[in-house]
C-alpha cells in the first residue's frame, strides 16, 4: 500500500512538471511565432526561449505544428469552451447572447495574432490541416451555442439552426475582427456591441431588447 501511495505521488509530481513545462513552452512560443512567423521560428529557438532542452520539447509536443496548435488553444488537452456553459446557466436569451459574444470576442482577441500566423503559412499541408481543424472546432462551438440559445424564449423560427450558426460564425470570426478592429481601428467593445445588435436582430427578432456584452 505504501509503495502504491509513493508511486501515485511520484506520478502526480511528474504530471505537474510536464504541465508546467508545456505551459512555459506555449508562453515562449507564441511571441516567437508572431514576431518571426511560422517558418522562421525553430524548435531550437522555442526550446531556448522556454529554457528547456530541444529533446524535451519534442517529447512533450512531437512537432512544431503541435506547439502552434497548443499556443492557439485548440489542442486536444483544451477543456470545453466555458462560453457555452454561460449560455446554459442564463435563462434570458438576450443576456445569454451578450455574454457569449463578450466571451468569444475575448478569445478572438487573444488568438488573432497567432491566427494570422497560421493563415499566412497555410500553404504547408500540415498547417492547412491545422487550419481546417481550428475552423471545425470554432463551428462546433458556435453550433453548441445555437443549440443552447434555441431553448431560450423568443428564439427565432424564421431561420434554421444551421443558418443561425453560419451567421454567428461570420460575425464572430477572426477575419471580421481583422477587418474592423485591426484594419479600421474599431475598439473591441464597439465591435462586440455591433455583433450583438446584428445577432439579436436575427436570432431574437421579437424580443426587442439589445444584448449588452459583459
Amino acid at each position: 500500500m505504501e509503495d502504491s501511495i509513493v508511486t501515485r505521488r511520484r506520478n502526480s509530481v511528474r504530471a505537474e512538471r510536464a504541465m508546467a513545462t508545456r505551459s512555459r513552452v506555449v508562453d515562449a512560443a507564441g511571441p516567437l511565432f508572431v514576431r518571426d512567423g511560422y517558418l522562421e521560428t525553430t524548435m531550437a529557438g522555442i526550446a531556448r526561449a522556454a529554457g528547456v532542452a530541444v529533446q524535451t520539447l519534442y517529447l512533450s509536443f512531437g512537432s512544431k505544428v503541435a506547439v502552434l496548435e497548443a499556443a492557439l488553444g485548440y489542442g486536444p488537452e483544451e477543456p470545453p469552451a466555458e462560453s457555452v456553459e454561460l449560455l446554459r446557466a442564463e435563462p434570458d436569451g438576450i443576456v445569454a447572447l451578450g455574454r457569449y459574444v463578450a466571451a468569444t470576442v475575448a478569445v478572438i482577441e487573444r488568438r488573432h495574432p497567432l491566427d494570422v500566423v497560421l493563415r499566412a503559412a497555410a500553404a504547408d499541408p500540415e498547417l492547412a490541416e491545422l487550419l481546417g481543424r481550428t475552423r471545425h472546432a470554432v463551428l462546433t462551438q458556435h453550433a453548441q451555442a445555437v443549440d443552447e440559445l434555441a431553448e431560450k424564449p423568443g428564439f427565432t423560427d424564421r431561420i434554421s439552426l444551421q443558418r443561425a450558426t453560419d451567421v454567428i460564425a461570420a460575425l464572430l470570426s477572426p477575419e471580421t475582427y481583422g477587418l474592423l478592429v485591426v484594419g479600421q481601428g474599431w475598439a473591441p467593445p464597439d465591435w462586440a456591441e455591433w455583433v450583438c445588435r446584428h445577432l439579436a436582430a436575427d436570432l431574437f427578432p421579437t424580443v426587442g431588447a439589445e444584448p449588452v456584452p459583459h
